[in-house]
Order: C-alpha cells, then structure tokens, then sequence
C-alpha cells in the first residue's frame, strides 16, 4: 500500500480529537496516511481553504457542507459529508450582567431559560455564534422561534475569541463549542447555562467532510481515512482514554490549552458558573457509542430544512451526507452498520435497539426539546 500525505484542516475545540488521535496515535499511519493537521483561525477561513482546494478534508460544522452544497455561503462547492466526527458538545452562555437580569434558572431548563429571557430582556439579546452555517446558530434558531417576542441578535464570533468578546460587552451571550464556554467561566466573564443537548438530545455537530470531486477522484485514500477516523472515534469514547486523549488535545501544536479546559468536555462533567461544583451530564460530547459516526441522511434533511431549502435543495443536501460511501468502506473492519439511512428525528425518548449489520446497535435518545418530529423521508 502507497503512503499517502492528506492535508486536513480543523478550527481549534476539543470536538477536533478524532483527527488529532488519528495522527498522533497511529490509527492514520496503520492505514498508510499521513495527516497533516492544519489549523485554521476560522470556520470562513476553513470553508475557502477546503473549496479552493488547499485542503484535502476538513473538519467542519455540519451545516456547512449542506449549504455549501445547495449554493448557500461565500464559496458554493460540491462537498460530502463522509462521516460524523462529534454529536453534541456545545455549550449556552451569558453575561454576568444578563445573568443577574434574568435570576436564576435551572441548569440545563431550555424552557424556563426562554421565559426568563422573554420576559426580562427590553432589548435584543446580541449572541455570539462561530459561524451563520453552524449547528449552534440553527439550534439558537430552532429554540427561540417559538419565541418571537425575544428578540435576537447574531454576532459572528470566531470560537477562541468568544470569552473576550463577552468582557468587551460585544455580545452578551454565546453559543460555542468547548472548550470556549469553560475558559469564559475560567475567566470569571459568563456562566453557562444549558449545553446544545438540551434543545436536540443528539444533534451532529462536526463533520468530516472532502471536496465532491477530490472523493470521486481518490477512493482509496477516502477509504483510508474513514477507516482511520472511524478507529480513532472509537478509541476516544473509552473512559480509559480519556486522560491521555486530555493531555494530547492541550498540547502547543493542536489547541494549545491547559487540560483541566478540556477535560470537561470529554468527562461530561460542566462547571456553570465560578468556583460551582461541576454538573455531570450524560451524552455532552461524543465521538463514537450509538452510531455516532453515522452520517444519517435524515439528519441532513433536517439541516436542510432549518436554511429554508426547498425540496429539491433538500434533496441535494441528503445526498451530500455519503451514507453509501460509510458503508461501503467501514463494513470491513467490523463497523455495526444501520439498516437504514434515514430515520425520523426526536421520534427517540429513550435509548433504542435497531435493526443493524451486526445487530448490536442501539441508538441514543434524540428528542428536541419541544416534543416535535422531523421524517423528511423520500424512496431513494
């Protein structure tokens, strides 16, 4: 098997592990690859690197190949999702000041933060998100369109400038990826107040994503990586590993900041606010355990939908998410694989045994916080 050298870009939050790990642990080198990690200041940044062709994939948010895909965005381009690299892992937050406005409201209460919010705020909410085309903006979004009276003002903010736009007053509260949220608490700058799961229990977060025609063009290589990435996913949601996985995440090269910011994320154990006890909370981040790598084409839909596709668009962006490529690379080494390819989205409450390939698989709770659906379904 040739050696192969893959330049894969990534935006600097704990969610990136899957491809650190792949490279620093061996999982890239058993399949022959080479990855050189390259870090970007900014998803934008990102977005023109991989659509000019600079980079051969990508981390990215999972909106961003759905949009990228349906002519949305600065730089339109035919871009696959091969994989799911992060479900969940995001965080809510406000300013101090916002915080005494609104009075308490319990961790992780979406509804009562709403209220509270609604009824307290005489002025429009500024959020910091990462990016227009982030599962962090269409979760914003989703949770406060019932919600007109609260009015809400976005602000891009690039992930590791979140906390100083919070003690600039910029804006006066944020959605980001860890570990942004617990250095703005580190800070002493906001407090956070429920994590991403608590709008939609099991939203894809990143994604691993390549360029349409560099797939097509080099199937091997794709395969390679996937099979890297997918081993790599696995190893990371073993309690076991986590410490090391700590230690090699902090390190100058990759996010470059001191462990005990990241350990949160990856334990599950968040402190809200300042010198709080941390509040353990179950599926905050995972790489791997219920299909989480599983690029569901239901789950694109959804995303479609949120961005105001049209059918057709939806179409494109179900297609976008390689479902076909998924199983057609990792069933050799033993990936349990769905029976199906879509499914309906929030329908889980609980934990729930599907039919699968190997017939291990049982899939996490889903649900949106409202109680609604998402079967978006079309014969394929």
């Amino acid at each position: 098997m040739s050696h192969t050298v893959l330049n894969c870009g990534y935006v600097p939050l704990v969610d990136c592990a899957p491809l650190v790990i792949a490279k620093e642990l061996g999982f890239a080198a058993e399949e022959a690859l080479t990855l050189n990690l390259v870090r970007q200041p900014s998803w934008s940044a990102l977005r023109d690197m991989l659509a000019l062709g600079h980079l051969d994939a990508a981390q990215m948010l999972s909106p961003m190949p759905v949009a990228m895909s349906i002519g949305l965005g600065g730089l339109p381009a035919q871009v696959d999702t091969l994989m799911v690299l992060s479900v969940n892992g995001t965080v809510f937050g406000v300013s101090h000041a916002v915080a005494v406005d609104i009075g308490p409201v319990p961790f992780g209460d979406a509804h009562a933060l709403l209220r509270a919010l609604r009824t307290k705020r005489d002025r429009p909410l500024r959020v910091g998100v990462p990016f227009h085309y982030a599962m962090h903006r269409l979760l914003l979004s989703y949770w406060t369109s019932s919600t007109p009276d609260l009015r809400i003002e976005e602000v891009t903010v690039p992930p590791p400038r979140m906390a100083d736009a919070v003690a600039d007053g910029f804006v006066d509260a944020f959605w980001v990826g860890e570990p942004w949220g617990s250095l703005a608490v580190q800070q002493n700058v906001a407090q956070l107040m429920m994590t991403g799961r608590n709008v939609w229990q099991f939203a894809p977060e990143k994604v691993l994503a390549a360029r349409h025609d560099w797939v097509e063009s080099n199937e091997d290589a794709v395969r390679r990586l996937m099979r890297a990435i997918f081993q790599a996913s696995a190893w990371l949601d073993k309690p076991k590993n986590k410490p090391l996985a700590v230690e090699i995440l902090g390190r100058s090269e990759h996010l470059s900041v001191s462990p005990d910011l990241i350990d949160p994320a990856l334990t599950g154990h968040i402190v809200p606010r300042q010198n709080a006890p941390p509040i353990a909370i179950r599926h905050f981040l995972q790489f791997h355990k219920n299909a989480a790598t599983f690029p569901w084409r239901s789950q694109a839909a959804w995303i479609a939908d949120q961005l105001g596709a049209d059918d057709a668009g939806i179409e494109k962006a179900k297609a976008c998410f390689r479902s076909d490529l998924y199983r057609r690379n990792l069933s050799g080494i033993g990936a349990d694989l769905p029976g199906a390819s879509e499914k309906a989205e929030g329908s889980l409450q609980f934990e729930t045994a599907v039919a699968s390939t190997r017939g291990h698989m049982i899939l996490a709770a889903d649900a949106f916080f409202d109680g609604s659906t998402f079967d978006y379904t079309r014969e394929e």
